[in-house]
């Protein structure tokens, strides 16, 4: 149900008020400074930008009353000290009201500056109806603005959190042409949604950042367009009702809590921001522990057909190679909801799977077990025994999973839950597996849920409490294996940002390209820093051998390599026999891989822009070396400019993927010129000299 409180909230964070007084000056935050008009009309200016970063003013935040336009007028400013869940600040309350006929709304702006986040602002507004009658509300705007573009092509660039059945990048270019994405939280295709609710948008010399800060997903919009020749991009947060709300007389609708943000450089920053933001509700990102970190074989290679003996007989070669994890992928099971083993691939039942998995272990390895969570083919024992398990629509008809060709099982759902739970159990302590991979897009989110067998009264319960079901796997799973590794692939989807703290490896999730591994692994890395991210299956990137982009981003590397013979029933695409060549380059990856662990590293941010500047550099810091990651698909580079190091100082210089000397080279002005001709990817060790 949406928040409409009665009577009227004149403070809207859980904050201690240390004192108040009358105020009508700017609200300042380090770089960031707000001024709030006579006419409730926002500017927002930053000292961290050459030019307006945004066209001024701006209504900022609006509530939308069935056919009537508010028009505000400023009645006072307030400036008090806070100290809430967000630390010390200064909270700045400004209220203004609207009268259109019989409409009377009062708005209240509230902006919070805290001590601990220079340049954010977290705000939050509240509408009064001051009618003597009730007002229809179709939503609410809030944190409009129109970024203005800088010069050159593209003139933004921006991360944009939405998922969706196209499964597009998550950094996108803004130039010339016309563009428009919703980026709604819920549910947007059968299979896809939820995400990370945050816009960025970035020029070469600023950037702004929003988006809102509840502790639960929310079924809200953060839409991006622009028209085609104009030099501005909208930006908002939107909340729609699917009917319009009746606010009573003095009854008081809230928006959420949001947040503004400058920075410079691109994304990485202000999303490290964000997710020191989420932290202090509650939402924290959680440290993995050292084996997520180890690469894995998965016998996906066989597909859905494979045979015990096919897995059994590749472990050989999956040790000889260096991984230490051997996933047992789809197909064990005789359904989605059905998870008994299926007698086509294991006639003798659990005894088979505890064979496979005992020789798993023989060889050194550790086993990870593939898993749908919240998915049930119909006709299934599951359903049969619990049919009020399903999330239903409006009509009373099962939501659909067009992937698994199954239905949504509700995470709210009480034998879901036991069930779940069981699941666990049996799969880590009967089977003996040491970790698990819960995959499919479908569990990034859900839509609201009718069914009366559950709660009828707030359908969009399910959808808040969602991330609760993953908690419940974690916590099961850490209960009775305190080191289980729980690998979330919410395949093709933007991470549910409100998921990511019940995982302790995620995963670059069915990637379309190696330009999507790396950049996903640069907002995971930002958002989420001690997770360990995996690269996915190597035969997943481009060409099915790029390597140094698993490598240079520091990426766990993983394949699903066959051996020694495919298995039959897979398509001659799908193909991923280890031929000697490939066992070759394989050898050489994983080997450099176990040395140089850059995936225990720190992502150095701020030192290049991975929108604007080419060719596209990551860097990562680890045992007092530099480990510089260039990528130069599109036009070759006779030359790079290695940046972040100490004047006057000399670094040896060795490209640690092809093993050859580089020389050394001496830095100033906190860079080095490296003669050095990069045409797909170059990745280099920098090291002092002592």
């Amino acid at each position: 149900m949406y928040n409409i409180v009665k009577p009227i909230v004149f403070s809207l964070f859980s904050a201690v008020i240390i004192s108040a007084c009358s105020y009508s000056g700017p609200v300042k935050s380090g770089d960031l400074v707000i001024e709030v008009d006579d006419n409730m009309q926002v500017t927002l200016t930053s000292g961290l930008a050459e030019n307006p970063l945004v066209e001024a003013p701006t209504p900022f935040s609006d509530l939308l009353v069935e056919g009537t336009e508010l028009n505000y007028v400023k009645t006072s400013s307030t400036r008090s000290s806070v100290n809430d869940d967000f630390g010390k600040g200064t909270s700045y309350i400004i209220e203004g009201d609207a009268e259109s006929g019989d409409v009377h709304i009062r708005k209240t702006l509230q902006f919070v500056v805290y001590d601990e986040f220079p340049s954010f602002v977290v705000s939050k507004v509240s509408y009064t109806n001051l009618s003597g009658t009730p007002v229809a509300v179709k939503g609410w705007t809030t944190e409009e603005f129109s970024v203005i573009g800088g010069e050159g092509e593209p003139a933004l660039w921006s991360f944009q959190g939405q998922s969706t059945a196209e499964r597009a990048d998550w950094l996108i270019p803004i130039g010339g042409d016309s563009f428009y994405q919703k980026n709604y939280m819920g549910m947007n295709n059968t299979d896809y949604g939820g995400g990370i609710p945050v816009i960025v948008m970035w020029r070469k010399d600023a950037g702004i950042i929003t988006g809102h800060l509840e502790p639960v997903p929310q079924l809200v919009s953060l839409p991006v367009s622009k028209e085609e020749g104009e030099n501005v991009t909208g930006i908002s947060i939107l909340k729609e009702f699917d009917t319009p709300v009746q606010l009573e007389p003095n009854a008081t609708i809230d928006t959420y809590t949001t947040f503004t943000g400058t920075f410079k450089g691109d994304c990485f920053s202000p999303l490290r921001t964000y997710s020191e933001l989420l932290a202090k509700v509650g939402v924290v990102m959680p440290e993995s522990e050292p084996s997520a970190f180890e690469p894995a074989w998965c016998a996906w290679g066989y597909a859905r057909k494979f045979t015990i003996d096919e897995i059994v007989g590749t472990l050989p070669k999956v040790k000889e190679l260096g991984f230490k994890w051997a996933t047992l992928d789809d197909g064990y099971q005789i359904a989605e909801g059905d998870w008994d083993l299926t007698k086509e691939r294991f006639p003798r039942g659990d005894e088979d799977m505890k064979y496979m998995v005992d020789k798993f272990h023989e060889y050194g390895l550790k086993a990870e077990l593939w898993w749908a969570p919240l998915a049930a083919d119909p006709g299934t024992e599951f359903l049969e025994k619990y049919p009020d398990a399903l999330i239903l629509d409006k009509e009373g008809k099962p939501e659909y999973i067009t992937w698994w060709d199954s239905w949504y099982l509700s995470p709210l759902d009480t034998n879901v839950r036991r069930e779940t739970a069981d699941l666990v159990k049996k799969f880590l302590v009967d089977y003996g597996f040491d970790g698990l991979k819960l995959d499919g897009q479908h569990m990034n989110a859900c839509a609201p849920d009718y069914n009366p067998a559950h709660n009828p009264d707030d359908p969009e319960k399910n959808v808040r409490e969602m991330p609760g079901f993953f908690k419940l796997i974690f916590d099961t799973a850490r209960s009775v294996k305190p080191d289980a590794v729980i690998q979330y692939c919410p395949c093709g989807d933007c991470f549910s940002v409100y998921h990511l703290p019940y995982t302790n490896k995620t995963v670059s999730s069915d990637p379309e390209s190696s330009w999507q591994i790396r950049h996903k692994g640069y907002v995971l890395r930002a958002i989420a820093p001690k997770t360990a991210y995996y690269g996915d299956h190597i035969e997943l990137s481009d060409g099915r051998d790029d390597w140094p982009t698993q490598l240079g981003i520091g990426a766990v590397i993983g394949t699903k390599f066959t051996w020694p013979k495919d298995n039959p029933y897979v398509k001659d695409r799908e193909k991923c026999l280890l031929t000697p060549e490939k066992e070759k380059v394989m050898k050489n990856a994983i080997g450099i891989y176990n040395e140089k662990m850059l995936s225990l590293g720190e992502y150095v941010p701020g030192l290049y822009d991975i929108g604007f500047d080419y060719p596209e550099t990551h860097v990562i810091g680890k045992d007092g070396n530099m480990y510089y990651a260039f990528y130069a698909k599109e036009n070759p580079v006779s030359s790079v400019e290695l940046r972040g190091l100490e004047s006057g100082k000399t670094y040896k210089v060795t490209d640690y993927y092809n093993h050859v000397d580089l020389g050394e080279v001496t830095a100033a002005d906190g860079k080095a010129v490296l003669e050095s001709p990069v045409e797909k990817a170059l990745l280099v060790e920098v090291s002092p000299v002592d």
